[in-house]
C-alpha cells in the first residue's frame, strides 16, 4: 500500500505499479472520514493508515458501489461497528443486488462489478443528499460511471474526490472514455453522456486538487479535466 498526504487529504493506493485501486481518508478535527473501501483484502492497510494518523474513522462513504471501491466494507465494519456508513439512495440499489433501471434513466445495462443479492452484510445508515454536508464534504451528484455516483468537494481546501467520474491511470479521461492503458473504468461505464454531464459538472467547481479512484492525485487540475471533456465531446459527436 502507498500513501500520499496532501493537507487534509490521504490517498491509499493498493497494487499502485499494476492496478491502482485508490481509496481516502479526510482529516477533520477530531475524526476520519473514509472514502471508499478498496478491495476485500484492504482494511488492514486502511485501519494502519487510520492508526498512523492517529484519529478514529467515524465515517464511511461510498461514490459507487462497484466492488473495487466496496470490497472491505464487511472486515472494515466489524473493526468500526460505530462507524456510520453513507451512500446514494440510488445506488444502494446496487449494492443490494438491484440492477434494474428506472424508466427516465438510460437504458443501458449496470456494466462493472456489483455484489450480488447476499453478499455483503453491511448496512447503510444515511443516504448521501447534497445538501447535507459529511464533514467538510459537499457531496455531489455525479451519475454516469454508476447511475448513482457521488463525488464529493472539501470546502476547505476545494480538493475534489470524484470516483470514478473521471479517471488519470493511463490518461486523464471522463468516465466512460477508453484509454488503452487502463480501460477498465470505461469498461465498468453505464452512460457516457451522463458521465460527459457530470464531468462538466464537476469541472465548473474549480477543483485545486483531483483525486480518483485510479490514479495519482492531480494538483491544479482544471486544464486536464477541460481537455478530457473536449476529447470526451469529440468522440461522442463522431459516434453521432
Amino acid at each position: 500500500m502507498r500513501i500520499v498526504r496532501e493537507k487534509m487529504l490521504y490517498q491509499l493506493t493498493f497494487l499502485p505499479r499494476f492496478f491502482p485501486v485508490n481509496c481516502y481518508l479526510v482529516e477533520e478535527k477530531d475524526s476520519l472520514t473514509l472514502i471508499d473501501a478498496a478491495l476485500p483484502y484492504s482494511a488492514s492497510g486502511i485501519l494502519k493508515a487510520a492508526d498512523r494518523i492517529g484519529k478514529p474513522i467515524t465515517r464511511i462513504v461510498f461514490t459507487h458501489t462497484h466492488e473495487d471501491h466496496i470490497g472491505a466494507i464487511d472486515t472494515l465494519k466489524k473493526s468500526l461497528p460505530n462507524a456510520s456508513v453513507y451512500m446514494s439512495q440510488r445506488d444502494y440499489r446496487l449494492f443490494s443486488g438491484d440492477l434494474t433501471l428506472d424508466c427516465e434513466e438510460p437504458q443501458n445495462p449496470i456494466r462493472g462489478g456489483v455484489p450480488k443479492l447476499g453478499k455483503i452484510s453491511t448496512e447503510v445508515d444515511h443516504f448521501i443528499e447534497e445538501e447535507s454536508y459529511i464533514g467538510s464534504l459537499a457531496p455531489i451528484f455525479t451519475p454516469g460511471h454508476t447511475p448513482g455516483s457521488m463525488s464529493f468537494l472539501d470546502q476547505r481546501t476545494n480538493a475534489l474526490i470524484a470516483g470514478d467520474s473521471f479517471q488519470v491511470r493511463g490518461g486523464v479521461a471522463v468516465s466512460g472514455q477508453l484509454k488503452p492503458l487502463f480501460p477498465f473504468p470505461a469498461f465498468g461505464t453505464w452512460s457516457k453522456e451522463l458521465s460527459l454531464k457530470s464531468a462538466e459538472k464537476l469541472y465548473q467547481l474549480n477543483p485545486s486538487l483531483l483525486a480518483v479512484g485510479h490514479g495519482r492525485l492531480l494538483s491544479r487540475p482544471l486544464k486536464l479535466m477541460g481537455k478530457a471533456i473536449q476529447q470526451a465531446k469529440v468522440k461522442m459527436e463522431k459516434r453521432g
